[in-house]
């Protein structure tokens, strides 16, 4: 299906909204090459409908290619998170799946959601994994990314709280603080 030239408009507003999006997550979380990024995005709830109900393969195509354009400039590993008909797996190139255990599956548009059918199909090498610990994180639309995230997750607030009429909630993590009343931590680690 593609997109009347009116859509196409609204189409590019959402790739600006999630490229700004993940270029002030990057800032806020100090992203470095290597780090690992998770995304939940429900389509449609950026469309204005309820999650899993009306999956928009150029909706996502679009929010993928504001996202991964920022991602991929600064090495940073993108995770796109499935729905839950597939446990929220995730998609991710082969070469940042190391350590994580993989599964069998190929997101399809209502079975994964058309996000993460979206990174399946644009990816160099993608693989399915069960589970990642990511170092930031937005999510699109309430798709739940906490499970993915490292500990401690810090909540980020962009300049920006909707994609589209999805809600959109962004998160970083931040090492644990470990010791008592007489520990001193790095400040630049915060």
């Amino acid at each position: 299906m593609h997109a009347s030239p009116e859509t196409e408009l609204n189409l590019e507003e959402l790739r600006l909204q999630a490229k700004r999006a993940a270029e002030e997550l990057v800032e806020a979380a100090r992203l470095k090459a290597g780090s690992l990024v998770v995304v939940g995005c429900s389509s449609s709830e950026i469309v204005g409908s309820r999650i899993g109900s009306d999956s928009n393969l150029d909706v996502a195509e679009a929010v993928f290619d504001g996202i991964y354009g920022v991602l991929q400039e600064k090495g940073v590993y993108l995770a796109a998170q499935c729905c839950e008909h597939l446990n929220r797996a995730l998609i991710v190139e082969r070469e940042a799946a190391a350590g994580y255990e993989q599964v069998n599956v190929v997101p399809q548009k209502k079975a994964g959601g058309s996000f993460a059918t979206t990174a399946y199909a644009r990816f160099r090498d993608p693989v399915a994994v069960e589970e990642v610990r990511a170092d930031a994180g937005l999510d699109i639309g309430a798709t739940l990314i906490g499970m993915h995230l490292k500990r401690v997750a810090v909540p980020v607030r962009l300049s920006m709280n909707h994609i589209g009429s999805a809600v959109l909630i962004a998160a970083r993590t931040r090492l644990k603080f470990v010791g008592g009343v007489r520990a001193v931590y790095d400040q630049s680690l915060l």
